[in-house]
């Protein structure tokens, strides 16, 4: 089989691999359909993901459908699946406070081992979910980074009546915007880019600012008579980005941090202790994947057209090159296996 192997800094091969095979552990074999490139997929591939080991087999963001099962399983030959990918240890301090997407020993798809970029992959069934076969490939794809939209709304508590600050427009800060609008919330989103902002504005958000045009502080004042955004949260993550969110949240608010940047922030206690803020971290999801799926086969996101690029797998070299040459033309692009 054919598969998409980081084996260096900026060095991404397709090279020919032995079909896995299944096992109790492993029981479940999986025909590769999608792959979405995320952010973190880029990172790897130049060398700027702490978390992650290489030679590696990218890819997390998986839809495929059910080529053999080991035994009995609740999952048929056929099925439609989406990857959860994410595998704690289960007897950690994160993991006993029901709190897997943090374990101590966590192991990430497609980070630690290797991920879907490939036309077949085994993989615990516990980390399978079915999806209805009348959802396209094209929308289910897009589960994985829906549940990071929903994690992070879900660490901010975001309620009906607040008003959201989202730094960012890009794929996760889209993702975040559309959870986001399922509850009764205003939306406010900044970019550099304005493309990206009117894409936003299609979305729903209720208000687009373009931080190369305008101060971000300023405008937020504006916008909410002083009072600042109930939660703030930075899809950006950059250093500068968070100590805005800081700075713009309200007393009582709460900031939410997506980023794995280590240069240190500029943030002084006041503003946090005076307004008695709550800073949190959201990494990936916890047991989201459900309510996702729940939403997509309702048909609330039926019109999130966030793919606008689609390659072969023997263009996946091509693909992420032309990522990163053209980041304002790519909302979401996706590895298809034919």
């Amino acid at each position: 089989m054919k598969a998409a192997r980081v084996i260096g800094k900026n060095e991404l091969v397709v090279e020919t691999l032995d079909k896995p095979k299944i096992n109790e552990q492993q029981n479940i074999l999986v025909k590769t359909k999608k792959v979405g490139i995320c952010g973190s997929d880029r990172h790897i591939l130049h060398g700027t993901n702490p978390l992650a080991t290489i030679p590696r087999v990218v890819g997390h963001e998986v839809v495929g459908v059910v080529d053999e099962v080991y035994r009995e399983s609740e999952l048929q030959v056929g099925d439609h699946v989406v990857v959860e990918p994410i595998r704690p240890c289960g007897e950690c301090y994160a993991c006993k406070q029901d709190r897997p997407n943090v374990c101590e020993d966590l192991v990430v798809f497609g980070v630690h081992e290797d991920g879907g970029m490939r036309e077949y992959f085994a993989i615990n069934e516990k980390q399978l979910h079915k999806i209805n076969k009348d959802i396209p490939f094209e929308m289910s794809v897009l589960i994985e980074p829906l549940t990071i939209g929903a994690q992070a709304t879900s660490r901010g508590n975001l309620q009906d009546g607040d008003t959201l600050l989202i730094q960012g427009a890009g794929p996760i800060g889209l993702c975040i915007l559309r959870y986001a609008k399922l509850k009764d919330v205003k939306v406010i989103i900044s970019d550099l880019d304005q493309s990206r902002l009117d894409y936003a504005k299609l979305q729903g958000a209720d208000i687009t600012i373009n931080v190369a045009e305008k101060d971000l502080l300023e405008e937020v004042r504006s916008i909410t008579n002083g009072e600042g955004v109930n939660v703030s949260i930075d899809a950006v993550c950059m250093p500068q980005t968070f100590e805005t969110s800081v700075q713009v949240t309200s007393a009582a608010g709460r900031v939410v941090v997506l980023g794995f940047d280590e240069r240190p922030a500029n943030i002084s206690q006041m503003p946090i202790t005076k307004n008695e803020l709550t800073i949190v971290g959201s990494r990936l999801q916890t047991y989201k994947f459900a309510e996702v799926i729940e939403n997509i086969e309702k048909g609330k996101f039926d019109d999130f057209d966030l793919v606008t690029h689609q390659f072969e797998l023997n263009e996946a070299k091509e693909a992420f090159q032309y990522i990163d040459e053209h980041p304002e033309q790519v909302k979401k692009a996706i590895i298809n296996f034919n």
